[in-house]
């Protein structure tokens, strides 16, 4: 198997694992029995759990990313774009793997001071606000930059709550609500 190949199964075992069963439920020698290598294998690719959580970080947001944007382009152009975000969730949370938003599981079993893993998730954080800002000045022409920025923020809010309401619930009711409330704050 080439060396690419490997950590990315690596990657992807570890991803499915600390997202079903939490990032301190999970330990190496699963992570390493499940993907079939050896643990040497695995330390050649990542020094540390650390090391392989930011590498689940970055491939769950990295897959997330390119699915909503793809998503919400292929909606007609106008609110309904906006308002696709909320659509690409209430699919996310038929998967029958949903289980919520993985940086907050993540960010929920660190320790405080551990700035790598939380920084990490505040970029992803910041990035996912970026994309509603893009879809916002794509779509709606009639704020300020200003408002943008805070409608972007509130939506954003809106999706949170319906991504941890929704898990917590185990019903998408959450996420219809704050699509109604979504297309509220946008008229």
């Amino acid at each position: 198997m080439k060396i690419s190949e490997t950590k990315n199964r690596i990657i992807e075992t570890a991803s499915f694992l600390f997202y079903k069963n939490g990032y301190n439920a999970t330990g190496i020698n699963e992570i390493i029995a499940e993907a079939g290598i050896a643990k040497a294998t695995l330390y050649n690719h990542f020094k540390s759990k650390e090391a392989l959580c930011l590498a689940y970080l970055q491939f769950k947001n990295t897959t997330f990313i390119k699915g909503i944007e793809v998503y919400t382009r292929s909606k007609p152009k106008g609110k309904d774009q906006i308002l696709a975000i909320f659509d690409f969730l209430g699919i996310f949370f038929q998967n029958k793997d949903f289980n919520g938003c993985w940086c907050i599981k993540t960010v929920s079993e660190i320790p405080k001071d551990n700035e790598v893993i939380r920084s990490e998730i505040q970029l992803q954080k910041n990035n996912f606000i970026d994309l509603i800002s893009k879809l916002i000045m794509d779509n709606l022409d009639h704020f300020s930059e200003k408002e943008v920025t805070s409608l972007a923020r509130q939506i954003y809010l809106l999706y949170e709550s319906a991504v941890g309401e929704s898990h917590l619930h185990q019903a998408d009711w959450p996420i219809k609500e704050t699509k109604n409330l979504c297309s509220q704050i946008i008229n």
